[in-house]
Formats: structure tokens, C-alpha cells, sequence
């Protein structure tokens, strides 16, 4: 962090004039007493004091605060080792308080920033060690089960190895989803941009999905017809996994009876909005700011019997920032839930 400093003689200039009044004082009482005053030798004398006075005070102070405070600067690594050159530095007080103060405040954003990663890091660690133990060890007690030998019946030998595979299936769904919202992150995920018909998407995953609601009593649904295509840039497989991840939550968070609404509005001339409504469960307040974290359930124990990675909307929310647009919650508890994202028309 390299910082410029500003050279001030305010300091030196003072001293000086001080240093400067006490002895010609001093050698106009000594002259007083002991020799006839010259007043031409005594201006000559005040102008001399205060010159040499002026220059050896700015040249101390300053190695002063060149060897003193860089010392400081280097231990707590302040400047890199570039910043410091072999000359005088400063003598304006302030602007080094002033620093100091910055990088103080600086550094204490930093400490806390790096104590909420440690958090967020121990609790990640904590959850994906959880969504892999569970269908691992569902996998070892199906195969455990079956090398004992004792199982003789081939039905319940083939129920076994259909719920091992499940276990698997579930760990590769897991482990897919960590890689690509790992590639979300980094930005190694190449999106295909291809303009394509947003109403026709979402009405394909309203029909893949409409077996899935109805088990479970909800209405899933447009708001209203849409006779026209509304074309949209983007990845339409990335924006066709974003409302089936959706669209999936509201149906698995809904309530008996409950209806699931999508719907496509313009936002503005540029950009259109996808709303996915919903009057199931909602979701509190103070989950509301976690929710798109990796692992993060607001529902612990009832979403993981749903199944799911816990992955669903981490991914979204990087899918959607990767297309450059925003997606939002609204939420009440008890209410319901609204979840929306932007899209970019074609021109």
C-alpha cells in the first residue's frame, strides 16, 4: 500500500522562530551588560540563528521520523518495502495520524471480515460432511447387509441394491452441484447464450412438474396465458435450471391445498421479471439474508427428507449473477414466499 506524504516546514518554521527570539534576547541583554548594542550585528545575527535553526531542525525531525516511524510502519507491514525511500519523509504530523487512523480502521473491517469466513467456513465444513455422511452410510449398511450372506430372498437382494443405488445417486447429485456452483464461483462455467422463448421454459417445467405438486396438493400454474413468446437472452439450460430449482423449493416449502404461481412481467423496456409465488410456509425474517448460502436449511430436519443437495438456490443466485442480472425474495412467514429474477429481452 503505497502512501505519499506531504512535507510541511510548519514545525520547523515555528521552532525556529522561537529558538531564534530566545537568543537574540539572550544576546541583546548580554550586549545590555557587557558590550554596546549593535543593532546591525544583532539583525545579521537573528537572521543566521533562524536560518540554521529552520534547517538542522527539519533535517533532524525528519530522520527522526524517517528511522522511528518506518519501524513502526515495517512491523505492522503498513507500507510495502517499496514505499520507503532513503530520504526524509514527513513532518506533518497529521497526515501520519491520519493514515495510522485509516489503517487501523482498515485492518479491524479485515479481522472481522476474516472472523465471519472462519464461521461461515466451520459451518459449511460442518453441513457438507452431513449431506455426504448420510447416503454413505445408508450405502455401507445396504452393502454391509448384503455381504453378510444371510439374504437369500432375491426380491429383498434387489430392494437393497435399489436403495444402495439411490444412496449413490443422491452422492453424485451432491457432488455435481458442488462442482458447478464451485465453477460459478471461480467463473469457470461457460454459459451458451442463445436467444430463446422464456414462456415456453417455464410451461416446460410447470408440465414436468405438475405430477409432483398435485402429490403433494398444490396447484402449480401460470398467472395467465401468454399467446405471444417473450424472447430473452441467456444459457436456456442454466435459466431452465433456475426455475425448475424454484420451483422445486416452493412445492417442497408449500402447504396442502396451496398454489404455485409463475408469472412474466415487463420491467423495463430492456428486461423482463420472473416471479415464482407461492402461499405456502414463508420463510423468517432473520433466515431471509442466509438463505442462498450453500447448505443453509431454514428447515433442517424436514427439507432433508425431501432430498434435495442443498445446493438449490446457492446455485441459482450464481447462475443468475453469472447472466449479469438480480434475483430477489420477498417472504412473509406463515404467508408465503416470492422469489424473482431478471432477464435481459432480445433486442
Amino acid at each position: 500500500m503505497a502512501i505519499k506524504f506531504k512535507r510541511t516546514y510548519r514545525f520547523a518554521f515555528r521552532t525556529s522562530v522561537f529558538i531564534t527570539l530566545i537568543l537574540t534576547f539572550s544576546s541583546l541583554v548580554f550586549q545590555y551588560f557587557f558590550l554596546e548594542i549593535s543593532w546591525k550585528y544583532t539583525s545579521v545575527q537573528c537572521i543566521a540563528i533562524f536560518i540554521t535553526s529552520f534547517f538542522v531542525i527539519q533535517y533532524r525531525v525528519e530522520n527522526f521520523i524517517y528511522k522511528r516511524i518506518k519501524k513502526i510502519y515495517d512491523e505492522v507491514s503498513l507500507l510495502e518495502s517499496s514505499s520507503f525511500q532513503s530520504q526524509p519523509v514527513t513532518t506533518d504530523m497529521a497526515t501520519l495520524t491520519k493514515e495510522v487512523r485509516k489503517f487501523a480502521a482498515d485492518k479491524k473491517l479485515e479481522i472481522e471480515a476474516l472472523k465471519i469466513r472462519e464461521s461461515y467456513r466451520k459451518e459449511f465444513i460442518g453441513n457438507i460432511s452431513h449431506e455426504l455422511k448420510t447416503p454413505l452410510f445408508t450405502v455401507q449398511g445396504y452393502i454391509l447387509t448384503l455381504l453378510d450372506g444371510n439374504i437369500k430372498d432375491k426380491k429383498i437382494i434387489h430392494k437393497y441394491l435399489k436403495r444402495a443405488n439411490s444412496g449413490v445417486e443422491r452422492l453424485i447429485y451432491i457432488v455435481n452441484d458442488l462442482d458447478m456452483i464451485t465453477k460459478l464461483e471461480t467463473g469457470n462455467l461457460n454459459l451458451k447464450w442463445t436467444p430463446f422463448d422464456i414462456v415456453e421454459l417455464v410451461r416446460n417445467v410447470i408440465e414436468l412438474f405438475e405430477m409432483k405438486a398435485a402429490k403433494s396438493d398444490i396447484t402449480l400454474t401460470f398467472d395467465t396465458d401468454y399467446p405471444t413468446p417473450i424472447m430473452v437472452n441467456g444459457d436456456v439450460e442454466r435459466i431452465k435450471q433456475v426455475v425448475t430449482n424454484l420451483v422445486v423449493n416452493s412445492i417442497k416449502y408449500g402447504k396442502k391445498d396451496g398454489t404455485t404461481e409463475i408469472s412474466i412481467e415487463n420491467l423495463t423496456k430492456k428486461k423482463i421479471i420472473v416471479r415464482i409465488t407461492d402461499n405456502g410456509e414463508g420463510i423468517q425474517k432473520e433466515n431471509i439474508p442466509r438463505l442462498f448460502e450453500r447448505f443453509f436449511r431454514v428447515d433442517k430436519s424436514g427439507s432433508r427428507e425431501e432430498g434435495g443437495s442443498g445446493l438449490g438456490l446457492a446455485i441459482v443466485k450464481h447462475i443468475i449473477e453469472a447472466h449479469g442480472e438480480k434475483i430477489y425474495i420477498e417472504s412473509e412467514y406463515g404467508v408465503g414466499s416470492e422469489f424473482s429474477f431478471t432477464l435481459e429481452k432480445v433486442k
